[in-house]
């Protein structure tokens, strides 16, 4: 049961940073930055996800156990 939650919880993590990436690349572009600039920014904004993802999940294991 536990190895189901994390896969689950992984798995929504990652779909919740690709959505958050596809967005920042698409208002990047509708802010007229190029391709490459557009691009990075999605980058960046899905590694900050997956960081802050990581960060708050060490965070409640380290308090709850």
């Amino acid at each position: 049961m536990t190895v189901a939650v994390v896969l689950l919880t992984t798995a929504l993590v990652t779909v919740v940073a690709l959505l958050a990436a596809a967005g920042a690349g698409k208002l990047a572009r509708m802010d007229n930055a190029s391709y490459p600039a557009a691009l990075s920014r999605a980058a960046t904004t899905f590694a900050t996800v997956i960081t802050l993802a990581a960060v708050v999940a060490g965070t409640l294991a380290a308090l709850l156990t």
